[in-house]
C-alpha cells in the first residue's frame, strides 16, 4: 500500500499469480508424493519387477535430461521474442477456425515425444491463446506428424492417409471447441491461463 492509502496497480494480479503457483506447487507435491507411495507398494507386492521399472525409469529420465533443457532454452526465447499481441491475433478467442487450423500447422511440424509439447502449450496460454487452439495444438502434436504422414501414405495408400486425416482434424477441432467451452468459465483455474478478457 502506498502512502497516500492507495492499493498499487497490479498487487492484486501479483498476488494473485503467488497463489497460483502455490496451489501448483502444492498439487505437484501431493502428486509426486502419491506416485512413490503407489510405486513403493507395488514393488513390495511384485518384487521382481523392481529391475525392469528402475531400468525403465532411468532410461525415461535420461531422455527428459537430454531433451527439456533445450526445451526450456526454447521456452525462454519464445516468451522474450514473440510478443503477446502476435500470439493473441492469431490464436486468440478472435481467431476462429483460423486461428485452430494454425495451431494444427504448429503442431504438425516439430518432431519429439509429447511431453515436450506441454511447456509450450503453457507458454501459449499465458500469452493468450485460446483454450481451444492450445488443446487442437497438442492433438495435433500427437496425432498428426508430416514425417508419419509421407511414411502413411507409403503404406496405406492415398485415400486412407486422407480420409484418416481429414476425420482427425475434424474431431480435434471439435474436441478442442467442446473443451474451452467446459472450461471457459473456469480459465483462472488452469495453470498459466491468461485473465479473462486478454484473448
Amino acid at each position: 500500500m502506498r502512502a497516500d492509502g492507495k492499493v498499487p496497480k497490479g498487487s492484486g494480479k501479483g498476488r494473485g499469480a503467488m497463489k497460483n503457483q502455490k496451489k501448483a506447487l502444492l498439487r505437484d507435491l501431493a502428486f509426486l508424493g502419491a506416485v512413490v507411495v503407489i510405486t513403493a507398494v507395488l514393488l513390495l507386492m511384485f518384487p521382481e519387477k523392481r529391475t525392469p521399472v528402475f531400468s525403465a525409469s532411468k532410461d525415461y529420465l535420461v531422455e527428459m535430461l537430454l531433451v527439456m533443457p533445450a526445451v526450456m532454452v526454447l521456452m525462454g526465447l519464445f516468451s522474450v521474442f514473440v510478443p503477446d499481441e502476435l500470439i493473441v491475433k492469431y490464436l486468440g478467442k478472435s481467431s476462429g477456425l483460423k486461428g485452430m487450423l494454425i495451431a494444427i500447422l504448429i503442431g504438425a511440424f516439430p518432431t519429439g515425444p509429447l511431453y515436450v509439447a506441454f511447456p509450450i502449450a503453457a507458454s501459449l496460454l499465458k500469452k493468450g491463446a485460446r483454450v481451444a487452439s492450445v488443446v487442437v495444438f497438442l492433438s495435433a502434436w500427437a496425432c498428426i506428424k508430416i514425417p508419419q504422414e509421407l511414411v502413411e501414405l507409403q503404406f496405406l495408400g492415398l485415400r486412407f492417409m486422407v480420409t484418416r486425416l481429414a476425420l482427425t482434424i475434424v474431431f480435434v477441432i471439435a474436441m478442442g471447441l467442446l473443451m474451452e467451452k467446459i472450461l471457459g468459465r473456469e480459465l483462472r483455474d488452469v495453470p498459466g491461463a491468461p485473465e479473462p478478457g486478454r484473448r
